[in-house]
């Protein structure tokens, strides 16, 4: 389906591209924001991709950037739970919307500014980074512009959207069950989840610390490259940071896949898979056969308890990651609270959404007193047996290809109940739970966006890349 908000301008070229002509200097960044901004202000009302957006900030930035540096007046749109200093970042949520303004900058902003991008504007998102619509957010509905009328996907949907529609050349989101490769699919665009470890979660909002990591949304393979070669590497103020040189993602791109072994897991397979989704899959596969590379069929047996692990994982983490919003340090605070145990209660009540209450709730159950061995060390236990199903495979394959949705994007307001949102996650949840990089490549359909993923053993990301270039379309 066409892209309804595309126009010959400035807003079509990639990362790549712009940098190219910004070199040549056939353009400034000046020409580049004020031409995003005329796109954005056309098309924003219809998509809602921005919780917030300075165009003067965005201006001033352009007319003082450091073309010399790899992203030089490049700009970059932010999910809005990435910390920016004296930006709001409200998370999708009632409780940061009114005041909060972040105190300093997340690490991948802090690697932003060093490569002289432009941080243009805030995403919206599933509060709290709960959900796979981007229909949670407290604020509003972000509509997809690649397919009019239906999700674009969540919790990343924002800055999914604001991809496809050209508001940006590219967008940061974070992933904590699907949350970059699953709107990256249903909008059309290219969307890179990295290795657990490997980019800076300080300044993150946390969901779930074990599981969330942010990465690149991008019109193509190659900008998905350059932009994590900018953001990866190790931040001594993230405990959970590796300590891992960063590869060079950009040389080894056009390598081929000639003798490289995918693996395409059967339970991905499974009844309940759209004929569209597989069909498209099954070609992108088909796509890498043609220039050299094998196709096994391979087993992941664990995967059908995943969706059950993560969600008793995530909620519990997220659990204690949101105990910090009190009503007593930042947020929303309760007007008349009669004493401390009411404050907690009202401001909560009023600050939070349905869905991050359901997932507060849960969490509190299976870490509470006679619960903790039943639920959540056994939810773990069964994380360890899905993270040696891929330890196991990858001795057998170089690299796993799968839908990364069961189905194309819904419409706007039709799921009629939580459970068919956290099952559309089915394929991306397994890869958190065991911490590996996958990404989301845009294939090409006749009908709704549908994106192949493809998955690497953990911090093989330029092998992934070189896979995700070879599928693209040239």
């Amino acid at each position: 389906m066409p892209n309804i908000f595309f126009s010959m301008s400035l807003s079509q070229h990639s990362i790549t591209a712009l940098r190219d002509l910004l070199s040549r200097g056939a353009i400034t960044s000046t020409d580049i924001v004020d031409d995003l901004l005329a796109q954005t202000s056309a098309h924003e009302g219809e998509v809602g991709a921005f919780l917030s957006l300075d165009a003067d900030r965005i201006r001033a930035a352009a007319a003082k950037a450091d073309l010399s540096l790899p992203l030089g007046g490049i700009p970059i749109a932010i999910k809005d739970n990435i910390n920016a200093v004296d930006e709001p970042c409200t998370c999708g949520s009632k409780f940061l919307a009114e005041h909060y303004r972040s105190p300093y900058d997340a690490g991948v902003i802090k690697q932003l500014r060093a490569a002289g991008a432009i941080l243009f504007g805030r995403t919206n998102m599933d509060e709290f980074a709960m959900g796979s619509a981007t229909e949670n957010s407290a604020l509003q509905a972000t509509n997809n512009p690649a397919a009019p009328g239906h999700i674009p996907g969540g919790s990343s949907g924002g800055s999914a959207a604001a991809v496809a529609a050209r508001f940006v050349p590219a967008a940061l989101g974070s992933d904590t069950g699907g949350s970059i490769r699953q709107p990256a699919s249903h909008c059309g665009v290219v969307g890179l989840k990295p290795s657990y470890g490997l980019v800076s979660r300080y300044g993150l909002v946390a969901f779930a610390s074990s599981l969330d990591q942010i990465g690149p949304m991008t019109r193509t393979v190659e900008d998905a490259a350059l932009l994590l070669q900018t953001i990866a590497g190790h931040d001594p103020l993230d405990s959970t940071s590796l300590p891992v040189a960063v590869d060079d993602y950009l040389s080894g791109l056009k390598q081929g896949v000639k003798g490289l072994r995918i693996g395409i897991p059967k339970e991905y397979f499974a009844e309940g898979l759209d004929p569209a989704v597989k069909a498209a899959t099954m070609a992108g596969v088909a796509r890498l056969e043609e220039q050299g590379a094998t196709a096994v069929e391979i087993s992941l047996p664990h995967t059908e308890y995943a969706v059950a692990t993560y969600y008793i994982i995530a909620p519990a983490e997220a659990s204690s990651n949101l105990s910090r919003f009190d009503g007593v340090r930042y947020g929303h605070r309760a007007a008349h609270p009669a004493d401390i145990l009411s404050l907690y209660q009202q401001s909560r009540e009023e600050g939070f959404g349905a869905e991050v209450k359901r997932r507060i709730l849960l969490g509190t159950y299976v870490l509470s007193s006679g619960y903790y061995d039943a639920y959540y060390n056994k939810a773990q236990k069964v994380r360890t047996l899905i993270r040696r199903d891929f330890e196991q495979a990858f001795q057998l394959v170089d690299a796993i290809v799968s839908p990364v949705a069961p189905s194309p994007a819904r419409k706007m307001g039709e799921c009629s109940n939580p459970l068919e949102d956290y099952l559309a996650d089915v394929c991306t949840i397994p890869v958190n739970l065991a911490g590996l990089p996958a990404i989301s490549v845009p294939l090409p359909v006749s009908g709704l966006p549908i994106g192949l993923q493809i998955i690497t053993p953990h911090l093989q990301e330029a092998q992934l890349l070189r896979i995700a270039h070879a599928v693209e379309l040239q």
